[in-house]
């Protein structure tokens, strides 16, 4: 069968969407045409392309087809809105034209489902939207637009895009629950997780990134990725200041959107650093480094944002300090397996509480580790991949 992908971002976009869509359209190509549609690589790309209205690239049975729209930087909020009106204006238009079999959109653009659900109908396809973000719930919980006539109608146009999915593949359990919540068959929501290749070996914990980031801090929190709006900052700034007395310190591995806000946050204690983002080479010894890493959602939003985070963490056998509302998956997998400690993304006070409950019981930490590392094969990257085949095959079928 031909599917046609729809997603704004695609390597060489560096986003966590442009790596998920590349990693769907290959394992779709193996047995299908794939057609992927997107756009002038704009998210922190490795390689920048000229101006140009279309642009075609044949890989075997995988087709990338990228429309000429802006590409701006995406750090501000204005240009990144121009990168995602001009392509949609240019591959709607050029989607309705490709022949395929199945219609499949992703989340970037924030309207993306919208688009490939009227593509979908338009053009009598059927129709797999696949969330990544879900919007415009994530714009209003993390404080990006304000609730009113605006996102009342963005919300009406998605739950129109939600009815007209025969599938809607969700990243975990909390998001599945927020689905169904708006009325959806549950039977059409599929939970395919993003899933991770375990390492069959794993680095020696003293290596010269690890030092690095460790310091001459005792017991080490390490957050590695994204520091965006999703995240129960001030609540873990203000818990690690509080235990900064009894050896405990904060390492920030990345940048993001509210860095300099989370740095202005932390500006008083010595215990919070900040480094850079590490080059790929290099992520299984920053996973490698640290006490416990830490994975945080704040109210409001569980369901809404999925970190990924969490599962190559897990498959570097590091405990895990989930700091997210109880109907958070990363919370859900922590009660569960027993891989880490979780805390109230509202209370720092829960947060130094789990802290100390483990900070001198290496005994502990030990069964943390062993235990996250176990449970990382459940979350393999070939399930996630033959769970996202198999449910656009039997759409079509």
């Amino acid at each position: 069968m031909h599917i046609l992908l729809l997603n704004e971002y695609f390597p060489p976009d560096t986003s966590a969407t442009a790596k998920c869509a590349a990693q769907v359209a290959e394992a779709l190509a193996a047995n299908h045409r794939v057609t992927v549609l997107a756009g002038r690589p704009s998210y922190d790309p490795i390689e920048r392309h000229p101006h140009y209205l279309f642009r075609r690239e044949v890989r075997g049975n995988l087709v990338v087809e990228r429309v000429g729209s802006t590409a701006y930087p995406r750090f501000e909020m204005r240009r990144r809105v121009s990168n995602y009106l001009s392509y949609l204006a240019l591959a709607v238009p050029r989607a309705l034209t490709i022949q395929s079999d199945v219609v499949l959109a992703m989340t970037d653009p924030p309207i993306e489902g919208i688009a490939g659900a009227l593509v979908a109908r338009l053009s009598a396809r059927p129709f797999v939207y696949n969330i990544r973000d879900m919007y415009p719930d994530m714009a209003v919980g993390g404080s990006i637009v304000r609730a009113g006539s605006f996102t009342a109608r963005w919300e009406a146009m998605h739950r129109w895009a939600l009815r007209r999915a025969a599938r809607v593949v969700v990243l975990g359990e909390d998001m599945r629950d927020r689905i169904v919540a708006k009325g959806v068959d549950p039977a059409r929501v599929v939970i395919s997780r993003d899933g991770i290749t375990v390492p069959e070996t794993l680095p020696s914990p003293d290596n010269a990134v690890a030092r690095e980031i460790r310091g001459d801090l005792r017991f080490v929190l390490v957050h590695a990725g994204n520091l965006g709006f999703y995240g129960a900052w001030q609540t873990l700034i203000t818990a690690v200041k509080t235990l900064e007395s009894e050896g405990v310190g904060l390492v920030f591995v990345g940048e993001g959107a509210m860095k300099s806000q989370v740095q202005s946050m932390a500006a008083d204690c010595r215990a919070i650093r900040f480094l850079p983002f590490r080059p790929a080479s290099e992520i299984p010894l920053v996973l490698s480094s640290g006490d416990m890493h830490v994975v945080t959602v704040k109210r409001g939003l569980e369901g809404v944002v999925v970190p990924s985070k969490l599962y190559p963490t897990l498959a570097a056998g590091r405990p895990v300090l989930g700091l997210a509302p109880e109907e958070c998956d990363v919370v859900r997998i922590i009660r569960r397996s027993g891989c880490g400690v979780a805390a109230n993304p509202d209370d720092s006070n829960t947060v130094v509480e789990a802290i100390r409950g483990i900070l001198h019981d290496l005994e502990q930490i030990r069964r943390m580790s062993a235990r996250a590392r176990e449970i990382a094969f459940s979350y393999d990257k070939v399930n996630h991949l033959k769970i996202f085949t198999q449910t656009i095959e039997e759409v079509v079928q």
